[in-house]
Parts: C-alpha cells; sequence; structure tokens
C-alpha cells in the first residue's frame, strides 16, 4: 500500500510524461506481483464499485478524529474532497503514525479486508474501516477514501501505463493493449502472463483495442488528395467489436463491457458470421433499412429486462467498419483498402441485421463538405475520413481522422458551481448552467471541460468572492457570468425539470463580452429539438 501511495504522489506531481513512465516501470519491477496487477488495474483507469456509502466514510472520520460534523462540515468545504478531509482530520489528530504498525501490502489490502465488505453489514464495515484508520498514514488514508467509495482515479492515461508496462517487459505497447482488453482481473497470475514474450492468447472473448479517431483541425484538402481517404458517415450508436471464435460469440463496447447479452437481436448477426471472425463497428437502432435516432437506441441501454415491445420499438443491426480478423487470422497491419474489400466480401449477403457502413463517394472535398453540411438531416454526426493505406492501429492515433458536423452552441449563465475531482478536488471545476424561462433561470447542463488552467484559476477566486448560499460542497453564484457551450446531441427529457437533455456538453468559451441577459431561452433550445437532424 505504501509502495503504490508514493507512486501515486509521484505521478501527481509530475506533468513530465517520461517521468511518469519512469515512476510506473520502477513500481512494476519492484512491487510484487499480487501487488503490481492491482496497480495496473487503477492505471488504466479501472475503479472497484463503491464498498462504503460518502456518508458513513465522512461520520466515522469524524469519529476517529474526534471532531463535530459542523467543522467536519467547513474543512470538507474548504478541502472540496472527502477522502482528503477524513485523511488530513485524522493525521492532524494523531499526528505521525505509530512506527510499529505497517500498512499492508495493496492486494492484501483489497483482496482480504477491502472486497469482502460487499457482503458484510455496517457494524462489520465500521469496525473494519476504523482499524485502517488507525493502521495508515496521510497519502495511504487518501487513497483508502477513494478505493472505499470507488473514487480512485490516478494521474495518468492507460496508455501511459500500457508503455510502461511495455517496457518493462520488453514487449510491444499493442500486445499489452491487447492482453488487457476485455475482462482482465488483476492477480499475481494474470499479472505474470502480461509479462510473458510470444504467448498465446487463452482468451477467446478478448477483443482488439479499439482505434479511435482524432478531430479534423484543418479543412480536408490539407489532407492531399480526396481519391487516397474513404469516407464514412459518422454513425451514432454505440462503438463495438463483435468476436466470433471458438464456438462462442461476444459483443464488447468500445468501454470494454461485455455487451451480448443486451442484444438478443444481433443472434442472427453473429451465427452468420464464420469462425475466427472479429469485427469493429456501431451497434444502432434501425429499422427499414435506416438508422434510428441514439435516443431510441437508449430505451433499451441500461434495463434489465428487454420486453417484447421494447425489442420491437428498438430492434438493433450492427453497422461493420472494418475488418480485424479473418479465419483466425489478425489483419491489422494489412491496408485499410485490403480489410474493406475482405469485408464487403464476407458480409454481403449474410443477414438483415448486418451490414457494411456505405462509402461515401462524393469525387471532390467541395462536394463532400456540400454532403457534411446535411448530416443532421441524415442522423449522421458528420463523416469520417479514413486514409485507404492505414493499418488499424490502437487508441487515439493522428492519421485517421473524424469530421463531425459542428456542435449544437448556447449562451447560459453560471449558476452553480462544486470541486472537481483528483487534481481539481481544490478547484470550483463542476459548473452548472442555466437559460431563461418565463423571466428565471433554469438550470439545463453541467460541464467542467473546456476552460484554460488560468481562466480556471480566475473562474474559481470569482466563485469564492460571489456565494449566495451554499449546500454542501455546491455553491450558489451571483447569475453574472455568461459561457458560450457546446454539445453534440439534444433530446426531450421527462427526467430534467428542464424537460431537455444534451449530450456532452462543454465550455467553449467565457463570453465576457454577453450579460446574463443575453443568454438563450429555454424555447430556443426546444427549437433545437424541433428542428431537422
Amino acid at each position: 500500500m505504501r509502495r503504490f501511495a508514493l507512486l501515486y504522489d509521484a505521478l501527481d506531481a509530475t506533468t513530465s510524461t517520461n517521468a511518469k513512465v519512469s515512476a510506473m516501470q520502477v513500481y512494476f519491477a519492484e512491487a510484487p506481483a499480487a501487488d503490481a496487477a492491482w496497480g495496473l488495474f487503477f492505471l488504466t483507469g479501472r475503479r472497484l464499485k463503491r464498498l462504503v456509502a460518502p456518508r458513513l466514510l465522512a461520520a466515522w472520520g469524524c469519529a476517529f478524529a474526534q471532531v463535530p460534523d459542523w467543522l467536519a462540515s467547513e474543512c470538507f468545504g474548504l478541502a472540496g474532497d472527502l477522502a482528503e478531509t477524513v485523511a488530513l482530520l485524522i493525521d492532524t489528530q494523531r499526528g505521525t503514525r505509530p512506527a510499529a504498525q505497517e500498512p499492508p501490502l495493496l492486494s492484501n489490502l483489497i483482496g482480504e479486508q477491502l472486497l469482502p465488505l460487499r457482503e458484510a453489514s455496517e457494524d462489520e464495515k465500521r469496525a473494519a474501516v476504523l482499524a485502517l484508520f488507525a493502521a495508515l498514514d496521510r497519502r495511504e488514508l487518501y487513497l483508502l477514501g477513494k478505493l472505499l467509495t470507488g473514487e480512485l482515479r490516478v494521474g495518468v492515461s492507460s496508455t501511459l501505463a500500457i508503455r510502461a508496462l511495455a517496457q518493462h517487459a520488453s514487449l510491444s505497447p499493442a500486445t499489452v493493449a491487447h492482453r488487457l482488453m476485455g475482462a482482465w482481473e488483476p492477480s499475481a497470475q494474470s499479472f505474470a502472463a502480461l509479462l510473458q514474450q510470444g504467448a498465446a492468447d487463452a482468451d477467446v472473448s478478448r477483443p482488439y483495442p479499439f482505434f479511435l479517431a482524432s478531430p479534423l483541425e484543418q479543412e480536408p484538402e490539407s489532407l492531399g488528395e480526396r481519391a487516397d481517404w474513404l469516407a464514412e458517415w459518422k454513425w451514432d450508436g454505440i462503438r463495438a467489436q463483435l468476436i466470433r471464435r471458438s464456438g462462442g460469440a461476444y459483443l464488447w463496447s468500445r468501454g470494454e463491457e461485455l455487451i451480448t447479452d443486451r442484444f438478443p437481436d444481433l443472434s442472427s448477426a453473429w451465427a452468420a458470421l464464420p469462425e475466427g471472425t472479429v469485427l469493429d463497428g456501431e451497434v444502432l437502432a434501425y429499422q427499414d433499412g435506416a438508422p434510428m435516432p441514439f435516443a431510441v437506441l437508449q430505451r433499451r441501454i441500461g434495463r434489465q429486462k428487454l420486453s417484447a415491445k421494447i425489442l420491437a420499438e428498438a430492434p438493433a443491426a450492427f453497422m461493420a467498419y472494418d475488418l480485424l480478423e479473418l479465419e483466425g487470422r489478425d489483419l491489422r497491419e494489412e491496408p485499410l483498402r485490403e480489410r474493406r474489400a475482405r469485408l464487403l466480401a464476407l458480409l454481403t449477403g449474410r443477414s438483415e441485421r448486418l451490414s457494411v457502413s456505405p462509402e461515401v463517394t462524393a469525387p471532390s472535398w467541395a462536394e463532400l463538405r456540400a454532403l457534411r453540411s446535411g448530416s443532421r438531416e441524415r442522423g449522421v454526426e458528420g463523416l469520417m475520413l479514413k486514409r485507404w493505406t492505414s493499418p488499424y492501429q490502437g487508441g487515439r492515433r493522428r492519421g485517421d481522422w473524424k469530421w463531425k458536423i459542428d456542435p449544437y452552441a448556447v449562451d447560459a449563465v453560471l449558476v452553480y458551481a462544486q470541486p472537481g475531482s483528483g487534481r481539481r478536488a481544490t478547484l470550483l471545476t463542476d459548473l452548472t448552467f442555466a437559460v431563461w424561462s418565463a423571466g428565471e433561470l433554469l438550470p439545463v447542463a453541467k460541464a467542467y471541460s473546456g476552460l484554460t488552467d488560468e481562466e480556471i484559476d480566475r473562474l474559481d477566486r470569482w466563485i469564492r468572492q460571489n456565494t449566495l448560499e451554499r449546500f454542501g460542497p455546491v455553491r450558489a453564484v451571483k447569475p453574472e457570468l455568461v459561457f458560450e457551450l457546446h454539445f453534440e446531441g439534444i433530446a426531450a427529457s421527462a427526467r430534467h425539470k428542464s424537460g431537455i437533455a444534451v449530450r456532452f456538453p462543454r465550455i467553449a468559451r467565457w463570453r465576457d463580452d454577453k450579460k446574463p441577459a443575453d443568454a438563450d431561452t429555454l424555447e430556443s433550445l426546444q427549437a433545437l429539438i424541433r428542428a431537422p437532424r
């Protein structure tokens, strides 16, 4: 536990990519295999499910530190993070940790002390947590709080963690990334398997790392000849890989979640595939030969039981983009032109629930731009541009671009703010914005990204000086600042007081040139829902 806490501090203390990779390499080399496995689990963005409710952690922390609730609440308001508040209160009350007590190994802490709490009573949880409070120092207490509440995030990307492990094991990052895909479970055995040279993958369900597109920041003419690029529509569904191996079929989402059981109406699609096939594509709601809006697909996402009614209202199909494996052979290094030719030959006439994303054949960039302008009317998010000679890589790499339609935009007033998470836990960066409705400001979106570091510091100071009320960590602020928000989609929603829900909202710019009265209205957002899409 102490070794992982020191790694966490080292990663948090630097912005140098090389320093982060070096620190992780040292950790993988020195930590016991079971600890290294759990460390890798967290470094690649995975998390434990919540084991203890935050309110209980706060109450037990107050009791152990012998501070009243009101004082803890004031401390939380300053720190902005529950785990940090509890760690600081206990550390201050206790002074230095008794030297006789050594913290447990990370793997033992999780396997023997934390995971059993899932089935424990509240009294049993309290006794276990208080015992850990006594055994851990401040930095370890902070991580404990994050582990218990399921909120541990480490300040590195999974790509950097994979690079560090690949360098430690003398393997290619692509090999390590592939071995980590799917239902990888942290253990000494699984960590040892990651490091093996030339080992065959025993998990037939394992997907490949997804190739993610980078945004096109210049005009498409900068890419060269139009004929060098495949153009496809950017469909609005669930990015997924469909795998057919060893008699089984597996559907993995881009978030590495196995979603096969959620789409029983795709059984004819995978039944039509030969053994040793892996397709990259999009799961769509699909009816009468055409995709349906994402909002239709959303009706079935997250449902525990799929009724015949919902299956009829939102039937699924798989739109294939690429062919990654055929007859058990990895095709990712072949040029896109060859992979697509094989894909078309494979899928033509196979199943009505299985198709290939069609090529957009406009011969010039100007004609392609004209088609792109009508994306919303077609129900798509713009265009994907892929170089015909490109291999299928992993992660977000330059060389494969998406050319999305311009986002929706709205001017809204800042009305609430609360602390962020991780390195932003002491800054008020989680923001709520409102538009006008019947003479009042009605919240419509939350956003936390899009501002520069300088703007974040400036806004944080303004919020603290212009707070009207406080509701725990949330501050109501003077409705004086206007921001331009961008978002990818908008739909009617009975779950929100405003009656609308927006997808992927982010801050585009701080509108110093506008007054609150200049902000948009709820009617203007409702008009976007009614507009052609």
